[in-house]
């Protein structure tokens, strides 16, 4: 089987690339397992200094895969993975990011995106909710800005993305935009980082130890529901679901 996370290493960075485009970098059950292994090889390796979280293709990540989603305990795993990695993550998007791609987003330390970039929380669209990713996302967000997008599914766009708080920047180059920052995190020191990060992560992780039972419990209930079915089938046919009026 071809991998599904590509990697790349320069001056301290290691590059992770969620790399299937067949599936716009769907959230499969192998995706999550393979981006949590090569997330484990950055965090014991005293030469990566920083992770930066991309993708390849148009789309960084479009939620959930429906053919093969991953346990939701196990994408619980993989966000606190990131928020609790003791090197910062960095976000790098130059496409569409939906739903779980989301929390993803959220977990992330730092984030850039390209001002072609589209964001949408496409949950109850298929009649479930963004239940676990909320671990994530509801701790760095804006309440009342966020309300408006996970009660109607509306994509966004990259500053309205800055102004909710998932996003740190955009710029047209990403990668310029990143660039002062990377060099800023090669001059660290690594065990600074890593104590700055808890400081900056100690909230997020009490969401995580609060709420991840029950909102993947949530998770597990809604995709069970004749919404999710009827939601999901629509998705899959391309179609608007029943409850469309």
């Amino acid at each position: 089987m071809s991998a599904l996370i590509g990697r790349t290493r320069a001056r301290g960075v290691e590059t992770l690339s969620l790399d299937s485009t067949d599936t716009r970098n769907a959230l499969s059950a192998a995706l999550v397992a393979e981006l949590a292994d090569a997330l484990t090889d950055c965090g014991k390796d005293p030469d990566v200094r920083a992770v930066v979280l991309t993708h390849t293709g148009t789309t960084f990540c479009a939620g959930a895969d429906l053919r093969d989603p991953p346990d939701p305990d196990a994408f619980v795993g993989l966000l606190r993975q990131i928020v609790e990695l003791p090197k910062p993550v960095l976000a790098r998007i130059t496409g569409h990011i939906r739903a779980g791609g989301l929390g993803l987003l959220a977990a992330c330390d730092i984030a850039a995106a390209s001002t072609q970039a589209t964001f949408a929380f496409t949950e109850v669209r298929i009649g479930v909710a963004p239940a676990v990713i909320s671990l994530p996302v509801i701790p760095r967000t804006d309440p009342r800005a966020l309300a408006r997008y996970y009660l109607t599914g509306e994509r966004f766009a990259p500053a309205e993305a800055v102004r909710l708080g998932l996003l740190t920047t955009t710029a047209d180059d990403v990668d310029e935009a990143l660039a002062p920052v990377l060099d800023g995190l090669r001059r660290s020191s690594p065990q600074a980082l890593a104590e700055t990060k808890q400081l900056l992560t100690a909230r997020v992780l009490e969401t995580f130890d609060r709420d991840a039972a029950q909102l993947t419990a949530l998770s597990a209930r809604l995709f069970s529901t004749a919404h999710a079915r009827e939601g999901m089938t629509a998705f899959l046919e391309r179609r608007d679901a029943a409850w469309v009026v």
